[in-house]
């Protein structure tokens, strides 16, 4: 009755599904607004559809994937369909093998591919009722899914409680249920009690606002039992209230074994029934509570009617029955089955210190991290912490929950969980790891250089007793100092990198030697970068195989301008995430990857990268990871609107986290320069180039900064930051851009033999060498060298346009046309990988690597009908027919 808006919403859903497009809502509302009367609505809507349903249980939501296995159990013979690391990854998290689940993410990919694989029979719904109680593992999944969905028949609708606990909706349709009209709410209580006076009836409709059921409880309450011509009606207007009554008038023993209902969300009959057998109590005593129409027994299942009446039940229940009932119901759950449920249980009929329920916890913790249920683990070990006998112990396990719940994504709970643990121990390596945590929180929390710091101070505790550790830490500190651009803090980084003691042959010593390396560079100091290579190399054969120090290894490679090798290490990397299902550490890869792709002038496959990382980071809320990939966008130069448009989000970071926000202003100065906004591009560059964040690859811009001055005729100014550029590129061989720089600041005709010189050294670099062409030109252009200058620019124009690097194409014709040139049209113009986005050139370079639909959608966490509507997409913008073309298209392009 009613809800004609809502409706047709989700009926539009539905019809959505059934021709092949996806979509996914969350309804919010209060207790008893009608969230599962729609749902049900739906599930009869769906006709021939494959209907998936859930729904969360308050008393489950710590077992880790509880409701994911309820929901998708039943199709485990659909397992072997998924990539080899998605179905070995639930087939652990349901338990069903002894394998580790891996990253967090992967069981949301594997979740997405499985909802696919079975819409692939026919358009799928899937139903979540009360998602606020869902087990953090199984929403995590469920909700990436949801925000990943694409061309794919399925429809995903969450119900939502008002008041429980935050609900992560971002990136979803949010579909908000408030009360009911007047005359719809007049019709409900006519229908279920018509004899209600008019008077009465008109009361009801005020204190009820619109909630159906309170309308239709009150109403039947009311009907039973009149109210009193004036104050306030007998239930007060709740409906909870009213469940209260209605339980208060059974019988003592059909309370109890309610409870034992309520305690247990198994709603198996015959668990309820034993451990009501343990109690005293037998199956006759359900009967007055079925009668009453406040539990439904279902076969061999006992539900409540309403999930409110569980509420009630468990919360008004004095607090020695409810240990009664824990404790029967542990008693009853035996075998391995049950071990989770039984060690649960033993904890909640806990009345103090307990050691050996606390161990038994710390086994729940271990099975949940096998599952890769890290807010499971967490949940288990805090509870294990409270159950402690000693300090030392509790710290332990408080360390061990906040680890937890990082991993989990939950770091308020990991700050607050280590702080205690930081106070309670006094044990040096509890205090560094829970200092640790704090520090890792604080990078995305507060800033980078209060990562550094907290780092910094955990590591000094351990650098004599944990050398491995302690270097860990430092270089977590040396690579947030970094980000912060604080000397200070690096200098620090260095000073104890100098006092670790590391055994002989330790894996960790070349990123020791490599990070101090790097340190001592920020004091100017020279002799640094064998070590450093040194780092890279160690990185590249995978001596160093700890991703965060491969990850810094590759940059590294970049800043010492290995640019081509560092590159292809950073897409192994990339490619293994994905095999991994390593999803948490692919943004972070795809930042330090796109970066090295515009280095090489591969903007487009920079662009790709870029593209994939903001999508994934923003899925997964990963905010500060969201800007620096944004700054990298920024620097790509192929949609100078689109740069522009970015750049104040990176911007407003800059206090926290200059090099994004360098690399974002490098990004922007770049297009004022094409666009002949010399003025601007100097002002930025200068600021780039001074600023907390001039060393690592920014001190590439010193060429742009150059460029900018002579440009903007204050050539005194061109030299500002070269010296340090000269060091670097003497240290590191690499003289092209040098050679460049000489070329515009040389007198006479000696500027000509530069650019020769230059364009020689670039080699395949042809961004760079475009840039050096189109200033060659200009100044061949200058000296009334029209043919040379027309060659040199046509070039520069093409090789622009074929990057996608559009605003220096334009540069490129604008000078041409100086010349008298009017071209209709460039090779670039005709290169058809041009019209792809970003996600169609990823999907159809991996396509064209020979990689099937299923592991491009593995690769890309994205359903394998995705891919197919990607390419379908991209087939007739690039001119191909077949698969087989594409390779023949990629390697000319």
């Amino acid at each position: 009755m009613g809800r004609d808006r809502e409706r047709d919403y989700l009926a539009g859903l539905l019809r959505d599904a059934r021709s092949g497009r996806s979509g996914a809502v969350v309804i919010q509302g209060e207790a008893g607004i009608g969230k599962t009367t729609l749902l049900k609505q739906i599930a009869a809507d769906a006709g021939d559809m494959r209907l998936i349903r859930g729904a969360g249980v308050e008393s489950e939501s710590e077992l880790a994937f509880g409701g994911l296995h309820l929901m998708l159990h039943p199709y485990g013979d659909r397992f072997d369909a998924l990539p080899g690391q998605q179905a070995a990854a639930l087939r652990s998290a349901f338990g069903l093998s002894a394998g580790p689940a891996g990253d967090r993410f992967l069981i949301g990919a594997a979740t997405l591919t499985l909802l696919s694989e079975l819409a692939a029979d026919r358009p799928l719904v899937c139903l979540v009722d009360d998602a606020q109680w869902l087990d953090n593992a199984s929403l995590d999944a469920l909700l990436f899914a949801a925000r990943r969905l694409g061309a794919d028949p399925i429809s995903m609708i969450f119900t939502v409680r008002d008041g429980v606990r935050p609900f992560p909706d971002r990136g979803l349709d949010v579909l908000r249920l408030a009360g009911l009209d007047r005359a719809t709410a007049r019709e409900l209580v006519a229908a279920h009690a018509p004899g209600l006076t008019v008077p009465v009836r008109e009361r009801l409709l005020d204190e009820a606002a619109g909630n159906p059921l309170a309308l239709i409880e009150l109403a039947d309450a009311l009907e039973s039992r009149p109210a009193r011509p004036a104050g306030p009606l007998p239930v007060g207007g709740k409906v909870q209230e009213n469940f209260r009554r209605r339980l208060a008038e059974l019988p003592d023993a059909t309370r109890r074994l309610l409870l034992v209902v309520a305690a247990d969300a198994t709603a198996d009959l015959g668990i309820v029934l034993r451990a009501g057998d343990a109690l005293g109590l037998g199956p006759a005593d359900l009967e007055p509570a079925e009668d009453a129409g406040l539990v439904v027994l279902d076969g061999e299942e006992v539900r409540f009617r309403h999930p409110l009446i569980r509420a009630v039940t468990y919360q008004d229940a004095a607090h020695h029955r409810r240990i009664d009932v824990h404790g029967a119901l542990a008693r009853v759950l035996d075998g391995d089955a049950h071990a989770d449920r039984r060690a649960w249980h033993l904890a909640a009929a806990a009345t103090g210190p307990d050691e050996d329920v606390a161990a038994e916890l710390e086994r729940v913790a271990h099975r949940a991290g096998q599952r890769g249920g890290t807010a499971a683990v967490a949940a288990a070990y805090e509870r294990a912490a409270r159950l402690s006998t000693g300090p030392e112990g509790k710290a332990r396990r408080l360390v061990h929950a906040a680890r937890a719940s990082y991993d989990a994504g939950r770091p308020d709970q990991a700050t607050r969980l280590a702080a205690e643990a930081e106070q309670l121990s006094g044990q040096d390596g509890v205090v560094a790891e829970a200092t640790f945590i704090r520090a890792q929180v604080a990078y995305e929390r507060v800033s980078p250089a209060a990562d550094a710091e907290l780092a910094l101070r955990g590591a000094a505790l351990i650098v004599g007793s944990d050398p491995e550790q302690a270097v860990s830490m430092l270089t977590e500190a040396m690579w947030s100092a970094r980000d912060a651009g604080a000397d200070d803090l690096v200098r620090q980084s260095v000073e104890l990198l100098q006092r670790v003691r590391l055994p002989a042959g330790a894996a960790k010593a070349p990123v020791t030697a490599g990070l101090i390396a790097y340190g001592r560079l920020w004091d100017g100091r020279p002799g640094t970068v064998p070590a450093m290579r040194a780092f890279f190399k160690a990185a590249q054969t995978g001596e160093v195989a700890d991703v965060i120090e491969r990850l810094i290894g590759g940059f590294i490679g970049l800043h010492v301008a290995d640019d081509r090798a560092a590159t292809e290490l950073l897409e192994r990397m990339a490619a293994d995430a994905r095999a991994e299902g390593a999803l948490g550490w692919l943004p972070y890869i795809l930042e330090a990857l796109a970066i090295g792709r515009v280095l090489l002038g591969d903007l487009r496959g920079a662009d790709a990268a870029t593209a994939e990382g903001l999508s994934l980071a923003a899925d997964i809320g990963m905010d500060m990871q969201v800007t620096a990939l944004k700054g990298v966008a920024v620097r790509l130069e192929s949609d100078a609107e689109r740069s522009r448009a970015m750049a104040p989000d990176v911007l407003a970071h800059a206090g926290v986290h200059p090099t994004n926000a360098a690399l974002a202003s490098w990004g922007l100065a770049l297009h004022d320069l094409a666009d002949g906004q010399a003025d601007a591009a100097l002002e930025r560059l200068d600021a780039v180039c001074s600023g907390p964040a001039r060393h690592d690859v920014l001190i590439r811009a010193v060429p742009d900064h150059a460029e900018a001055a002579v440009r903007a005729g204050r050539p005194d100014l061109a030299r500002t930051h070269l010296p340090a550029f000269e060091a670097w590129a003497a240290a590191t061989s690499s003289t092209a851009l040098l050679t460049r720089c000489r070329a515009l600041l040389a007198d006479g005709d000696g500027a000509g033999e530069h650019y020769q010189a230059a364009l020689t050294l670039h080699g395949d670099r042809a961004y760079d060498a475009a840039r050096t062409r189109l200033l060659y030109g200009e100044w061949l252009r200058r000296r009334r060298r029209r043919t040379e200058a027309r060659d040199e620019l046509t070039a520069a124009r093409d090789a622009f346009a074929r990057l996608g690097a559009t605003g220096w194409a334009e540069r490129a014709r604008s000078e041409l046309e100086v010349l008298g040139d009017r071209p209709a049209a460039s090779a670039g113009d005709t290169d058809p990988l041009k019209r792809l986005t970003p996600q169609e050139l990823q999907v159809v370079r991996l396509a064209a690597a020979g990689l099937s639909n299923r592991e491009i959608a593995a690769q890309l966490y994205l359903s394998p009908r995705t891919v197919g509507h990607h390419l379908y997409k991209a087939y007739p913008k690039i001119g191909v027919t077949r698969r087989m073309e594409l390779a023949r298209l990629i390697s000319e392009a």
